[in-house]
């Protein structure tokens, strides 16, 4: 009984001194998210399917973001990049970003090192630009930029460019230097629920210098155009 009494009498100030620590927590919990934008196929007979999706977790200021995207045809992968960063808030809308990015698809495997930037520029455009260091000193360069325009608040269509240059030529992956390829894409989504919309599209790819050629010499065209439907969502 007389333990009782000295642990009564603690318990209200430990709650008491408790209560800032516990306050700082629920300002700055650890939170996730992860958000398929593209898992699509297209309108030919190539069995393509592609994906493009990025998560994250952290808090306000420091977050690891893990990013993927690439593209299989006839069942047999493609394109597979894989991103592992370290992101750090700049500002109220703006990311830096670092880390390493690795290419399985197509051979021969490289992996980067990578530095960025990520937010929302003026006007509501998302921005995702990055430059990559590469094995054997090549160097790579991506811009990517999209923007929304709503219909009503269900129907949403999304135009978006994605470029891609290089520093240096890469015969074996049949990649020149210069700008390489540019991706232009409309895609009309349906928001049956904010976290599950269906969506149609096209995109348009061009490639541009020597990445054309290496691409005629294989007995690929410069440019390609697609018909897309598939599903973006979000938890």
């Amino acid at each position: 009984m007389h333990l009782l009494k000295p642990v009564k009498l603690i318990l209200p100030v430990f709650f008491l001194l408790s209560l800032p620590v516990m306050a700082a927590m629920e300002e700055n919990p650890l939170l996730y998210n992860v958000f398929i934008n593209e898992m699509e196929s297209d309108d030919s007979n190539s069995d393509l399917f592609s994906w493009d999706a990025q998560g994250w977790a952290g808090k306000n200021i420091n977050k690891l973001w893990l990013k993927t995207e690439g593209e299989r045809v006839q069942g047999e992968t493609e394109s597979a990049e894989f991103q592992a960063l370290y992101s750090r808030a700049v500002g109220a809308f703006w990311d830096v970003q670092a880390g390493i990015r690795h290419d399985a698809k197509p051979t021969p495997e490289q992996n980067w090192a990578v530095i960025g930037l990520q937010g929302l520029a003026p006007y509501y455009f998302e921005i995702d630009t990055a430059f990559f260091i590469g094995e054997s000193g090549n160097s790579a360069w991506r811009f990517n930029a999209e923007y929304e325009l709503l219909f009503t608040q269900r129907l949403i269509l999304t135009p978006e460019i994605e470029l891609n240059a290089y520093g240096q030529n890469m015969p074996a992956a049949g990649i020149g230097s210069g700008l390489a390829e540019a991706d232009f894409g409309l895609r009309l989504r349906y928001e049956i629920r904010r976290e599950f919309a269906p969506y149609v599209g096209f995109n348009w790819t061009r490639q541009f210098g020597e990445t054309a050629d290496f691409s005629e010499a294989a007995g690929l065209g410069k440019s390609e155009k697609e018909f897309v439907i598939g599903l973006r969502l979000w938890f």
